[in-house]
């Protein structure tokens, strides 16, 4: 189960392009016998996150729970403190249903200032180190100063992005994953 935001919901994309829907294809594609749910929400917040992950991780039972979510908060400039507890709570959530967890790191634009985004980008870290979870550290690693793979907005990537995130993904996930 993929539970993220924009990022992994493939805000502006095709339907079946984004990253979620490469993974399901690499996965049938390796012969893993794994179905991808991709309960990802566009504008999600660590704190929406929280509220629903119960009620998703219900529904769907998952083996492994893929959790993308913190940059909407970092984005609305939110209490670093709420998203990192925000974070352990839906581990804390997944742990009790029995789902392995992949943690994906995110970083801010430099305008948020380095200070404020230095702190942002090690939440992740400290969640997936305090739990002894496997760490992304970037979704957008490899390309994030290419403007060109960015939709309009600057924000979203492109469809030409979507294998490199699931690259970065892939990494990390692979490892995971029962023959």
């Amino acid at each position: 189960m993929v539970f993220g935001d924009s990022l992994s919901a493939g805000y502006g994309l095709t339907q079946n392009t984004g990253w979620v829907s490469l993974l399901e294809q690499k996965l049938e594609q390796q012969k893993l016998n794994y179905k991808v749910v991709n309960a990802s929400i566009s504008g999600e917040t660590t704190a929406g996150g929280l509220y629903r992950i119960e009620q998703a991780l219900a529904i769907h039972k998952p083996t492994i729970a893929i959790i993308e979510l913190g940059a909407n908060d970092g984005l609305r400039g939110l209490s670093l403190m709420a998203t990192q507890s925000n974070l352990e709570g839906i581990v804390q959530t997944c742990k009790k249903h029995k789902a392995k967890i992949l943690i994906i790191g995110m970083r801010l634009p430099p305008n948020y200032g380095r200070a404020y985004a230095e702190k942002f980008q090690n939440i992740f870290v400290k969640v997936a180190q305090h739990s002894k979870l496997p760490l992304v550290p970037f979704l957008l690693d490899g390309f994030a100063e290419q403007r060109e793979l960015f939709q309009s907005d600057g924000f979203h990537p492109k469809v030409e992005a979507q294998p490199l995130i699931m690259k970065n993904v892939w990494e990390k996930l692979q490892p995971m994953l029962a023959k």
